[in-house]
């Protein structure tokens, strides 16, 4: 359980630093460079991860709350939306990005909530509680520091997010999941 705690916290602390500490983190770059900095965050981020990976497998798993049945399928549609968000991140600008501001950190969000509404056991409600309450402070540390936001693009930048994330949805659900999470489910 230690390392997958403390692959949060340094997976999280490290996103946080850049988040929340955008004094600190500017004068690191100007001491060290944006390359190095780029280098150290991806490295020490890339840690945490692996020690949540690595932690999870004896990470405690008591159950705290048993969902009834049906979330299933209201897990399954959240997902199907925050995979459309985090192709409109990533897609040329459209409507969604524009609407919803910061679909990243909406997908990131919404991803926790589906994860967090069918998965009661303690380790489950650390990880993706974990990651809700970060998405959460991070949007409102977006808003306060009036970080810009992508204009609205054509209606066809969302066809393509819609496609692409349906696509990923399809290719996780059916096949991906079970090599991700080690739980297959269809």
């Amino acid at each position: 359980m230690m390392l997958f705690i403390a692959g949060l916290i340094i997976f999280l602390g490290v996103h946080g630093f850049a988040a929340f500490a955008r004094d600190a983190r500017q004068a690191l770059i100007g001491k060290i460079g944006e390359g190095p900095y780029k280098g150290l965050y991806s490295l020490a981020a890339l840690a945490g991860f692996v020690l949540i990976i690595v932690g999870w497998r004896s990470a405690d798993t008591a159950m705290l709350y048993q969902a009834p049945p049906y979330f299933r399928h209201v897990a399954y549609l959240l997902m199907l939306i925050a995979l459309i968000l985090i192709a409109a991140a990533y897609a040329p600008a459209g409507r969604i990005a524009a609407a919803v501001k910061h679909p990243m950190l909406a997908a990131i969000k919404v991803w926790a909530l589906a994860h967090l509404l069918v998965n009661g056991e303690v380790r489950s409600v650390l990880l993706f509680g974990a990651f809700l309450a970060f998405a959460v402070a991070d949007r409102i540390a977006v808003k306060r520091r009036n970080a810009p936001v992508r204009a609205a693009g054509p209606w066809g930048n969302d066809v393509i997010a819609v496609i692409a994330g349906a696509v990923a949805y399809a290719g996780i659900a059916f096949y991906l999941h079970r090599y991700i999470a080690g739980v297959a489910l269809v």
